[in-house]
């Protein structure tokens, strides 16, 4: 990685500038002196002994004093970033807990947006990781590789999966069908994403250029999305079972879609 975009990981981490270069520069050569190192890392004299000072107060730099002069040495990265690691861990953890006792939840009904496909995503799995009982699921390939871990782990809980696919991807996971192709683009759905969990939340977005998702606990739409899957793979069991005398009796565009259906 370049030296300059380490620099910036270690600004986002909350070194300030001259931190940064101070301690990239211990790392290629320690220990060192204040002196060293502000011609080293391109610190003016005036501002590296600051700089040494606070990485010391924060112990990502350790020092002793010579008879001659002050030395300085790096705390080992994966010293550093263990403990930066575990730091952060732990605040995301009381964040977690004291903002979730704040956290005040209604069932509402109301429709809420959401915009952004790694917004959309991160949410779809969420839900599926909270689930207690069933997930039902409208996915096109897009979508496949974010939610399929989620989904084999609730799996493995015992979890009902129900998932109707659009694209060519398997999933091998709980009852999964694949809906026609002609049937998805009439339906437009080619590109769908719908999550519905418990009976009690669903989600619906549109996968393209800018993915926008709606979010609601309303019942009626939640009922409305559960059963369009339910009555999908239900179709699908039924078509098995229907031998070419029957399908002959259909209307054209019916036996087609029909004959759409592919086993996975």
């Amino acid at each position: 990685m370049a030296s300059l975009d380490l620099l910036a990981e270690l600004i986002e981490l909350g070194f300030t500038e001259y931190e940064s270069k101070v301690y990239m520069a211990l790392l290629r050569e320690n220990p060192a002196t204040g002196y060293h190192l502000s011609k080293q890392a391109g610190v003016p004299r005036s501002m590296v002994y600051e700089a040494l000072g606070r990485l010391h107060a924060r112990g990502a730099v350790l020092k002793t004093n010579d008879r001659r002069a002050t030395l300085y040495r790096p705390l080992p990265p994966e010293v550093l970033l263990e403990r930066y690691e575990q730091e952060h861990h732990q605040l995301m953890q009381n964040l977690r807990d004291h903002l979730t006792a704040l956290y005040d939840a209604h069932s509402e009904g109301h429709l809420w947006a959401i915009d952004g496909r790694e917004a959309v995503l991160s949410y779809t799995v969420q839900m599926i990781s909270k689930a207690e009982n069933e997930i039902t699921l409208v996915l096109a390939d897009a979508q496949l590789p974010a939610v399929r871990a989620s989904l084999l782990r609730a799996e493995e809980k015992g979890l009902e999966v129900n998932a109707l696919l659009t694209g060519e991807g398997q999933l091998n996971c709980g009852q999964t069908a694949r809906h026609p192709p002609l049937e998805s683009q009439l339906q437009e759905i080619t590109n769908m994403l719908l999550v519905v969990v418990d009976g009690k939340e669903c989600l619906v977005a549109n996968d393209q250029v800018d993915m926008k998702a709606t979010i609601t606990t309303n019942p009626y739409f939640v009922l409305i999305a559960r059963q369009f899957v339910w009555m999908e793979l239900f179709t699908q069991r039924i078509y098995r079972r229907i031998g070419g005398d029957l399908l002959a009796c259909l209307d054209p565009q019916d036996r087609r879609i029909l004959e759409g259906f592919s086993p996975l």
